[in-house]
């Protein structure tokens, strides 16, 4: 696992830079109420980043739509998302490998059909998308 790296900040510079209620999810470990995220439903081709400090997360291609009421994805970008058990042993906490931002939890055998049967269960507010660079190429 990679540690947080440079994108380490006081409680206070995160609350400068922070939204209250990205603060909340990112710095705090909050959940946002099912279904109310705006990436929940969204299927464009681009790449998500971390809300926090902007470090890629995840390619579009590998969100797909679990029905569970946030964004899903079935695997990060090699090196950008930690894993770490809830002090409960529930379940498995993902966060930004820069920096250390609460991202969502990650589930194992589920069953959905995608390359590696998990599921990124990730906040809409943890996470900002960057659409694909379209290029118009004319015909000559």
């Amino acid at each position: 696992m990679v540690s947080p790296g440079p994108d380490n900040k006081t409680e206070e510079e995160w609350r400068a830079v922070l939204s209250p209620e990205q603060f909340r999810i990112l710095r705090q470990k909050g959940t946002e109420l099912r279904g109310t995220g705006k990436y929940d439903k969204s299927f464009e081709d681009g790449i998500y980043s971390c809300a926090g400090c902007g470090t890629p997360l995840y390619r579009s291609t590998t969100k797909f739509n679990s029905g569970c009421g946030w964004p899903a994805f079935y695997e990060g970008l090699p090196g950008a998302i930690n894993r770490s058990p809830d002090p409960d042993g529930r379940r498995t906490e993902i966060t930004c490998a820069a920096c250390g931002g609460h991202l969502g939890h990650v589930f194992k055998g589920e069953g959905f059909i995608t390359p590696t049967d998990e599921r990124h269960c990730v906040n809409s507010i943890s996470i900002q998308f960057a659409p694909a660079a379209h290029t118009h190429v004319k015909a000559q």
